[in-house]
């Protein structure tokens, strides 16, 4: 609104408006952000990422974060996610597929720990 050269006390009142019926609400809206982006089976520190990307200060998407993920399990969403990957990669040598799902994994957010425990765990079940 300052770009567009609103008088002060224009911008002032609609800011007031808009927190008053909470459409300027960062905590509601990182819990929103980070919720939706669960669901779509991207990992946890991509979400914070993407959160401080927008704005939303760290300390305040580590709230948010806290707040949903209650019942958040990255082992089972990493497990599914490389079921799901080598069930599309049959006939490509063990290293090469490893190496591609780790990477999948990485760029979805998820935790490096996260991902070699269950990469190891379904190549070792596997042999």
């Amino acid at each position: 609104m300052k770009r567009k050269k609103f008088p002060a006390g224009v911008i002032d009142a609609t800011v007031r408006f808009l927190k008053e019926k909470q459409f300027l609400d960062d905590g509601r809206f990182s819990r929103a952000w980070i919720d939706s982006r669960l669901k779509r089976s991207i990992g946890l520190r991509r979400v914070k990422n993407e959160l401080r990307l927008k704005g939303i200060p760290s300390a305040l998407a580590e709230a948010s974060a806290a707040a949903v993920t209650e019942g958040y399990d990255e082992n089972e969403i990493v497990q599914g996610l490389i079921s799901r990957k080598t069930a599309t990669m049959k006939g490509i040598d063990r290293q090469k597929m490893k190496q591609r799902i780790y990477a999948f994994l990485v760029r979805r957010g998820f935790s490096a720990d996260a991902i070699m425990d269950n990469l190891n765990k379904t190549f070792r079940d596997e042999s």
